[in-house]
C-alpha cells in the first residue's frame, strides 16, 4: 500500500516519536509524511531513512490558502491508497482533503484523552468539536492511541462504529535493560550507588503538572530524608525555568531535585533510574514514557490518565491525578520495594515482560496495517478486559 501520513507538524512530541516508528519500521508499505507547518524535528531524520517528506509551510495553528493548494496537489497527484492523520487539526484538514482529491480510505488518529477546559484553547476545543460532527462522513476509521480515548471520545460525540483502539508500539531493540548505560548514566549523574534515583522525563506543559510532582516530593523529604534523588528531564525543565527554580527552593528541594533539561539519550536515563514517575494531571493517551521506562526494566508510579493503569498493570503504582499526598504515599512505597531486592528484581522483570508481550512495535504495525486493509486490529481483545 501506499500511505500518506497527514500531521500538524514533526516537533519532538509523543505522536511525532510513534509516526517515526511505524514508518521506519514498516518494510511492506510505502509511506510519504506531509506536514502542515515544517520539518521541525523529524523532517530530517525521516529523509535519512528514506521517507518522502512534503513540508506545507503553513503558520503555527492557522491555515494558509498556499498551504491548503498544495495540500491537495499533493494528494492529486500522489493519489495514496491510504491517508493515516494524526491529532485533530490534521484529522480534520487533512480528512477533508483527502475526500475531495483522492479516493484513498482515510483513517484518522487520535492522541489525546480528556481535556481540560481551563488549558485548552478555544480554537482547539473547536477543532475537536467539528471532528466529532466530520466523525460521521469524513474517515473510514478512527485510531485512537487509548481504550480511555475511544470512551472519551465517543462521549465527545464522535462516530462510535468507526473508533478502534491500536496502543503505541516500542522499540525493544532501543528500549532494553542495559548494565552499561546504567553505570555511565550514573556516574554522569554524579549518583552515588546507594542512591535511589527518581526521574520524570516530559516537556514543561500544564498537563504534566510538575507541581503536582514537587508537592509530592516536599511530602516524601517530610518522610524520608535521605537516600533518594529526583532528575526531571525534558524540554524547558532547567534552571532557566522560573516558575521551577521558585516552587523547588520555596518547597526547600533544592538539595533533592535536579532540573535536568532535555536529553538526547532517553533509554540510558531509563535504565539510570530507579522509579520512573508521571505526575499528569489529565489528556494522556498512551503515555510513551511509561512503556519505554518499563521496557528497560524501571518501575512506574503514575497517575491514573488515559490507559497509564492498563499499562502499568501490577507492575507499578497507580494515583489519582492532582493528589501529591497519594503521589508520595505510591513513592516511599516504590522505594521501600527497592529495599528488598527480590521484590525489586520481580518488579523489573515484570515490568519488562509486559511491554514485550503488549506494547512492541511489531503488534502496533501489524494493527495499524489491519485497520488500513480494512480488517479489525490483531490481538486487541485481551486489552480490552480492563486493567
Amino acid at each position: 500500500m501506499h500511505v500518506m501520513h497527514v500531521i500538524s507538524g514533526l516537533t519532538n512530541g509523543g505522536a511525532e516519536a510513534v509516526l517515526f516508528r511505524l514508518v521506519t519500521r514498516d518494510t511492506t508499505d510505502t509511506h510519504c509524511v506531509v506536514s502542515m507547518m515544517d520539518g521541525g524535528y523529524y523532517g530530517e531524520r525521516l529523509r535519512a531513512h528514506g521517507i518522502n517528506v512534503v513540508e506545507l509551510g503553513m503558520p503555527p495553528g492557522r491555515l494558509s490558502l498556499a498551504g491548503l493548494k498544495l495540500l491537495f496537489q499533493v494528494m492529486h497527484k500522489r493519489q495514496p491508497d491510504v491517508v493515516q492523520t494524526w491529532m485533530y487539526h490534521a484529522d480534520l484538514i487533512g480528512g477533508i482533503m483527502a475526500r475531495l482529491a483522492t479516493r484513498a480510505r482515510v483513517v484518522w488518529g487520535i492522541h489525546h484523552t480528556t481535556h481540560d477546559t481551563k488549558e485548552d484553547s478555544l480554537t482547539k476545543r473547536l477543532i475537536t468539536r467539528a471532528c466529532a460532527l466530520a466523525s460521521g462522513i469524513v474517515p473510514h476509521r478512527i485510531i485512537s492511541c487509548s481504550l480511555e480515548g475511544v470512551r472519551v471520545h465517543e462521549g465527545h460525540g464522535y462516530r462510535r462504529a468507526a473508533l478502534v483502539a491500536v496502543h503505541n508500539g516500542y522499540d525493544l531493540l532501543e528500549y532494553s535493560p542495559s548494565a552499561d548505560d546504567r553505570t555511565h548514566q550514573r556516574k554522569a549523574l554524579g549518583a552515588a550507588n546507594s542512591t535511589s534515583l527518581i526521574g520524570m522525563i516530559g516537556r514543561f506543559n500544564p498537563q504534566k503538572d510538575h507541581e503536582n510532582l514537587l508537592r509530592a516530593l516536599a511530602f516524601l523529604k517530610a518522610h524520608r530524608e535521605t537516600g533518594w534523588h529526583c532528575f526531571l528531564v525534558g524540554p524547558d525543565v532547567d534552571d532557566d525555568n522560573a516558575a521551577l527554580v521558585k516552587s523547588r527552593h520555596d518547597k526547600g528541594l533544592d538539595p533533592y531535585v535536579t532540573l535536568y533539561g532535555p536529553t538526547d539519550d532517553v533509554p540510558a536515563f531509563m535504565n539510570a533510574l530507579d522509579v520512573h514517575v508521571l505526575s499528569s494531571a489529565f489528556g494522556e493517551a498512551c503515555p510513551n514514557v511509561i512503556a519505554e521506562a518499563m521496557a528497560c526494566g524501571t518501575p512506574c508510579v503514575t497517575t491514573d490518565v488515559g490507559d497509564a493503569a492498563l499499562m502499568v498493570g501490577e507492575t507499578g503504582w497507580v494515583v489519582p491525578p492532582r493528589n501529591p499526598e497519594s503521589l508520595s504515599d505510591a513513592l516511599q512505597t516504590a522505594l521501600a520495594a527497592l529495599d528488598d531486592p527480590v521484590e525489586s528484581a520481580a518488579r523489573q522483570q515484570s515490568a519488562m515482560l509486559r511491554v514485550r508481550q503488549r506494547f512492541s512495535l511489531e503488534r502496533m504495525l501489524s494493527n495499524y496495517r489491519a485497520v488500513w486493509r480494512e480488517e479489525e486490529p490483531l490481538e486487541l481483545t485481551d486489552l480490552t478486559r480492563g486493567r
